[in-house]
């Protein structure tokens, strides 16, 4: 079992930024893709960045591109996403997941733990 904890969401005004932090516990964090999902009300979960197990590669959406940065640090079993210039179109609950894999997908049914969410509202 993994156990997924994200923190750093809040109330931010559009062109600002926030970073949020996964935090995992259990089984071996550094076995694990990590990715970022978000689910804005009445919309359907949408992938939003992945990283590798070893932290070489990495994948976005073309939405958040050059926007946000996702980054890890095995050794503390944590994953980050730096959102920057955020816009009130990525208001959304986002949530951290782990997939047994090299490097994670953008299909949401094939990750293994899943964290609780952390509310992010941009306002305009």
């Amino acid at each position: 079992q993994v156990q997924l904890v994200e923190s750093g969401g809040g109330l931010v005004q559009a062109g600002g930024s926030l970073r949020l932090t996964c935090a995992a516990s259990g089984r071996t964090f550094s076995g694990y893709a990590m990715s970022w999902f978000r689910q804005a009300p009445g919309k359907e979960r949408e992938f939003v960045a992945t990283i590798s197990w070893n932290a070489v590669a990495t994948y976005y959406a073309d939405s958040v591109k050059g926007r946000f940065t996702i980054s890890r640090e095995n050794a503390k079993s944590t994953m980050y996403l730096q959102m920057n210039n955020l816009k009130p179109e990525d208001t959304a609950v986002y949530y951290c997941a782990a997939q047994r894999a090299n490097l994670g997908t953008s299909r949401s049914s094939l990750y293994d733990y899943w964290g609780q969410g952390t509310q992010v509202t941009v306002s305009s």
